[in-house]
């Protein structure tokens, strides 16, 4: 779970600090994230290879919502994983509570 922001900007997890997360039901990792409009499929390949696929990608587009490039969303979405964009602390606090619910999703989180 995200536990907050820094003041610098920066995602809160349990273990530390980061600038950008991947997360899954699973596991949670620090991300060495694209821009947002160099984003491919392949930068968030570990977050979709779990033995279940996700529901959906939450993808947090940095500091405020920006559209993901075209083909991203139609490359996860020809896999069958839709894409819910929102900025990256929108995307944090979503992520809270779909995994309450335990829905069964996955998170790309751009820096702040």
């Amino acid at each position: 779970m995200v536990r907050g922001f820094t003041a610098s900007g920066r995602f809160r997890l349990d273990e530390g600090d980061h600038a950008a997360l991947l997360l899954t039901p699973e596991w949670a990792s620090a991300w060495d994230a694209p821009a947002l409009t160099d984003l491919t499929p392949g930068h968030v390949a570990a977050a979709l290879a779990l033995e279940r696929p996700p529901e959906f990608l939450l993808l947090g587009t940095g500091p405020s919502l920006a559209r993901p490039p075209l083909a991203f969303i139609r490359a996860l979405e020809g896999q069958g994983i839709g894409v819910e964009a929102m900025d990256s602390r929108a995307a944090a606090r979503t992520w809270a509570v779909l995994r309450a619910e335990e829905r069964w999703i996955a998170a790309a989180l751009l820096p702040l």
